[in-house]
């Protein structure tokens, strides 16, 4: 692919967050989930952004969840079918984009950020946490189900190259894949039609651009081993 082409893709806002308490079940959860704006360069390196923290490093974080990028065009969409406002930061993430949409973003696909390089590495597999931080909206414990379901989860990123990152700055695409495989299909194969065991090898033929764990994962499906994915959605 040629160098760095213009793909009108912009960081409409760049947040990061240090660990709290979300309420669950009548509990307190350490979470790093509210986050506040960064105004000005940041540093981004293989953990992540300086400044920003994760609540449960055995979940979140580590090189393979550096940065959570979320589409500022899906706001709209979750707002009016869960009757937002949601407010800046809603889904945790740490840049909020535009012209990054969930099915047309190529999984291993390569980015110039600011001077960062980071790489698409999976999609954002949405936890009881998403319900808890909007507890007042109808239907919140629906959220992370929903999510999933409509491909709007957004994505995490791999930082290769470590640089400073800024609100307002464009984003250029370096490199992608061949074989295609966009962040919604990952998910809709991963997260939601999980019997589909075509997909499944679909996304196993394209395993070097997926994380070690995914990969384990899927390939545990095609022995009729199925994860339990009932505490990340539910909490318990």
């Amino acid at each position: 692919m040629g160098s760095n082409p213009d793909t009108g893709a912009r960081v409409l806002a760049v947040y990061a967050g240090r660990t709290g308490t979300l309420r669950w079940g009548g509990r307190p959860v350490a979470s790093a989930y509210v986050k506040s704006p960064v105004e000005g360069p940041v540093t981004v390196g293989p953990e992540g952004l300086e400044g920003d923290e994760q609540g449960d490093r055995r979940h979140h974080g580590g090189p393979d969840k550096a940065v959570c990028v979320y589409p500022g065009e899906h706001y709209p969409h979750v707002e009016e079918r869960f009757g937002g406002p949601l407010g800046p930061a809603a889904f945790g993430e740490n840049l909020t984009t535009r012209g990054l949409l969930d099915a047309e973003v190529v999984i291993g696909a390569t980015y110039r950020v600011g001077t960062a390089l980071v790489q698409v590495s999976q999609p954002r597999r949405p936890c009881y946490k998403i319900a808890a931080r909007h507890a007042a909206l109808t239907g919140a414990r629906r959220l992370p189900v929903e999510l999933q379901r409509i491909s709007r989860t957004g994505f995490y990123l791999r930082v290769l190259a470590p640089g400073q990152v800024e609100r307002g700055q464009g984003i250029h695409l370096e490199d992608v894949p061949a074989h295609g495989l966009t962040v919604a299909e990952v998910n809709r194969v991963m997260n939601v039609d999980r019997h589909d065991l075509d997909g499944v090898r679909r996304l196993l033929a394209a395993r070097a651009d997926l994380p070690a764990r995914w990969v384990e994962t899927l390939t545990a499906r095609l022995d009729g081993r199925y994860d339990d994915d009932t505490s990340r959605i539910a909490g318990t």
